[in-house]
């Protein structure tokens, strides 16, 4: 079975390939929607032990979580020492079952997977890219989205040009989704028929 990590920095299109991935057929594990279930369940006890207040219900209210790690960097370790665990282990449980089912490509979506270690995971690294102006229009049209919110989020990422440096496949967003979707078409096609090779695992 063939392990596709997914990764791109924020407004490049990462969740619409996920989209087209599973279009096709393709299972795809979400690390984001891993961490939300997560802080409705079995993180939820452990995050307002270590940041109290936050939990409201039973659930961890990641609004107020946000507001108290987004500018205390030693916070931050310590929710991520927490949850990424977790998150791992989630991911694991999901290549395993994959794997026991008979599947013959699976995609992980992990937002921060260069920035994690995570390539260690995954046989190859797909890091979808846009240019930089695509980029901020689309972030900018997000409800909610503040140049303060924005500068934090892009603080955590690694820069662009050095994901796809260290990518095994780039995938351009910039051109609409059928276009993405024709490439994505592509890759599928091309691991199937053993074109893609893995990477070395360190």
């Amino acid at each position: 079975m063939f392990v596709l990590g997914l990764t791109g920095s924020i407004g490049m299109g990462k969740s619409t390939t996920a989209a087209i991935f599973r279009e096709a057929g393709v299972a795809v594990h979400d690390s984001d929607a891993a961490v939300h279930a997560l802080y409705r369940g079995a993180a939820a006890p452990l995050v307002e032990a270590a940041f109290p207040g936050t939990a409201r219900d039973g659930a961890i209210d990641r609004a107020l979580l946000a507001a108290r790690v987004i500018h205390d960097q030693a916070a931050l370790m310590r929710l991520e020492a927490i949850v990424h665990p977790l998150v791992r282990a989630a991911r694991a449980q999901f290549v395993a079952e994959a794997r026991a089912a008979g599947a013959d490509l699976v995609v992980l979506d992990i937002p921060l997977l260069f920035e994690t270690g995570c390539e260690n995971e995954v046989d190859a690294v797909l890091v979808v890219t846009a240019p930089e102006a695509v980029q901020k229009a689309r972030i900018t049209a997000r409800p909610g989205m503040t140049e303060d919110k924005l500068a934090a989020i892009i603080a955590k990422q690694m820069p662009d040009a050095e994901k796809r440096r260290r990518a095994d496949l780039i995938l351009d967003t910039s051109h609409g989704h059928d276009a993405a979707a024709r490439q994505v078409r592509a890759l599928i096609g091309a691991i199937r028929a053993g074109q893609v090779k893995a990477r070395h695992h360190a």
